[in-house]
């Protein structure tokens, strides 16, 4: 590889911010050279509406993102998301009639008829997740090679992704100016950015509250349990404010900003906050719990939408590394309190780490996943030069 430069560079395209981050590795640690934000046109029910409106979004973050870089930026690992994210499970395998030791091209087989799955129309393969083998029958071997064995099973999950939203997402960072590189599932890349190992092992749920939608992402062990999507986002709680309040949609957003907490006081706050009128209208006042308890009920329903997932994977109650909470909606005061009251586990902010030179100012769960994007980037670029990635295993997690 002599001296040359491998950067890594993500682009998180979301409904109200778009968000680019451009990292470099050096001596196998990525360090933080650009990053930039715009705003963000185009999005509707986070679906693509204006395909060109989205293309200008992504042109203005990367023209001052490569401007920071110091260096021309011409492909980039886009993040996906919204309510057309879909998982299944599948499993694939082969009897060979005799035992003998188990090699990569095993392993490739079994994974390779796994993915034989029909989707629907509408639906293409964003990831192939690797869980886990059998061996034999024996269950739970997380790596098979060197075993010896007559009949081999592998189970992941799948998640899909709708081929229009893709086709429709990929065709507007082309306008841009960009290539392309892969695109990845959000929480999955936010998890890339902030989990520590031990958080996958205990098991681990990373939730990607954007303006729209949210996104999940459940861990057991170092495997991808379950990928999920709920249409409730940031906005939501802003409409809910609206309508609570009988404010402008803008002066909600200031107010859920200045004054906003999902968790009404125990013991009851008697503080009181000033709330925009009309024009010719004086201001009104009225008490703090009004507005949290507007947000906490919203908060507890999107907690409730959490605990029902993780019923269904039958992780409830066993998540040791608790939930981290990531994107620009996250930031919320009260939230992680109302997450551990509804889903009896720790709850925390998901923030980038271990990249050289991040900024304070930037150690927030809103630029996550743009910063997992960019470490994906990069190390995919540096398994490339170390060794080709061809056809279905370029989209393996595991």
């Amino acid at each position: 590889m002599g001296s040359r430069l491998i950067y890594g560079i993500g682009v998180d395209a979301g409904s109200d911010r778009t968000r680019a981050v451009v990292l470099v590795l050096e001596g196998g640690r990525a360090r933080l050279v650009g990053c930039a934000d715009a705003p963000s046109q185009g999005w509707l029910n986070s679906r693509v509406a204006d395909a060109k409106a989205v293309t200008e979004s992504i042109r203005e973050a990367m023209r001052e993102a490569e401007a920071r870089a110091q260096t021309p930026l011409s492909s980039a690992v886009l993040g996906a998301g919204g309510v057309t994210v879909g998982c299944s499970t599948a499993r694939g395998g082969y009897e060979g009639g005799y035992r003998r030791e188990l090699d990569q091209s095993d392993v490739n087989l079994v994974i390779e008829r796994a993915s034989h799955v029909q989707f629907g129309d509408d639906q293409m393969l964003l990831h192939l997740c690797l869980r886990d083998f059998s061996v034999d029958g024996r269950y739970g071997v997380r790596d098979p090679r060197g075993q010896s064995g007559g009949r081999l099973e592998a189970f992941v999950s799948l998640i899909t992704f709708s081929t229009q939203e893709h086709d429709a997402l990929v065709g507007a960072a082309n306008r841009a100016g960009l290539l392309v590189e892969e695109t990845v599932f959000e929480p999955v890349a936010a998890a890339y950015a902030c989990l520590r190992p031990e958080q996958r092992r205990g098991g681990v749920a990373v939730l990607d509250i954007g303006a729209e939608s949210t996104e999940l992402a459940l861990y057991r062990g170092d495997a991808l349990a379950l990928a999920s999507c709920l249409p409730l986002g940031g906005v939501r709680f802003t409409k809910d404010v609206v309508h609570g309040l009988g404010i402008t949609l803008e002066d909600a957003e200031a107010v859920k900003l200045q004054y906003g907490c999902a968790l009404r006081h125990p013991g009851g706050d008697n503080s009181v906050i000033e709330v925009p009128s009309p024009p010719g209208r004086q201001p009104r006042e009225m008490p703090r719990n009004e507005l949290s308890y507007i947000l906490e009920a919203r908060a507890a329903q999107l907690f409730r939408w959490v605990r029902r997932e993780l019923e269904r994977v039958g992780l409830y109650g066993e998540l040791l590394g608790g939930v981290v909470l990531c994107g620009g909606a996250a930031r919320l005061n009260g939230l992680c309190d109302v997450a551990e009251a509804v889903l009896n586990c720790q709850a925390s902010w998901g923030v980038p780490a271990g990249i050289r030179d991040w900024p304070p100012a930037l150690v927030d769960p809103a630029w996550a996943t743009a910063a997992g994007l960019a470490l994906y980037s990069a190390r995919l670029k540096q398994r490339e030069l170390e060794r080709p990635r061809r056809g279905l295993l370029s989209k393996i997690f595991g």
